[in-house]
């Protein structure tokens, strides 16, 4: 029983020996992942400061080189400091512009809207319109309404009407005035009772007419 413990002893000692690093491949014990690529990573991702630029998708470019970052519209110069980009002041875009292009370093209004709205309907441009009886509008090439509202005068009568379609009233029984409460017209004398005899003031049709007695001509007495 000690002899077999004894030859087993040897067998350990000597196999190991037996392997020599030859007959380990690197197929049986593949490197790490991370091993592998740390000598490519360093290939690729070089240290350009002061040499060069690298956009986004790690182009390079040279110094003095002018280029176009990312999806930035706005051109780059390639600067020992790194990147120099224009910033230009853009201007503003229009509020009814309808399409807008990014092609350049600026958005560029490419279509603006060409009517106007006004209480819910549109109207072409230098299109004019009335709203209403006393609105007089037109659309105006800056896409806004302007309307101007007819003033009307003081009509020369008490009782004016105003007709469909019209903007201001008119007196359809010509120029008149009140005498006491009858409406009598103007520019003769009227008289209004038995004793009574009145007539409009020339160009004041809203005063009461001015009235004189004459004699009356009642009935006499039997």
């Amino acid at each position: 029983m000690a002899l077999h413990i004894h030859e087993a002893w040897i067998l350990l000692f000597v196999i190991p020996a037996l392997v020599t690093p030859a007959a380990i491949s690197h197929e049986d014990y593949p490197a790490d992942e991370g091993d592998q690529t740390s000598s490519n990573d360093n290939l690729i991702f070089d240290d350009y400061r002061g040499k060069g630029c690298v956009d986004d998708s790690g182009f390079v470019y040279k110094l003095g080189e002018r280029f176009f970052p990312g999806h930035s519209n706005c051109p780059c110069v390639c600067t020992e400091d790194g990147p120099v980009c224009d910033q230009p002041e853009c201007p503003k875009i229009h509020p009814k512009c309808t399409k807008v292009e990014h092609n350049g370093c600026c958005p560029e209004c490419k279509e603006v809207k060409n009517f106007c709205e006004y209480h819910g309907k549109n109207y072409k441009i230098l299109e004019e319109f009335k709203p209403s009886p006393c609105e007089w509008c037109r659309c105006e090439p800056s896409n806004e309404v302007h309307c101007v509202v007819a003033d009307c005068a003081v009509p020369e009568c008490v009782n004016p009407v105003y007709e469909p379609e019209q903007c201001c009233p008119v007196c359809k029984n010509g120029p008149n005035c009140f005498a006491g409460t009858t409406i009598i017209p103007a520019g003769i004398e009227v008289k209004v009772d038995d004793c009574n005899i009145c007539h409009c003031h020339n160009g004041d049709w809203w005063k009461p007419a001015q009235c004189s007695k004459r004699e009356c001509q009642g009935k006499q007495a039997l």
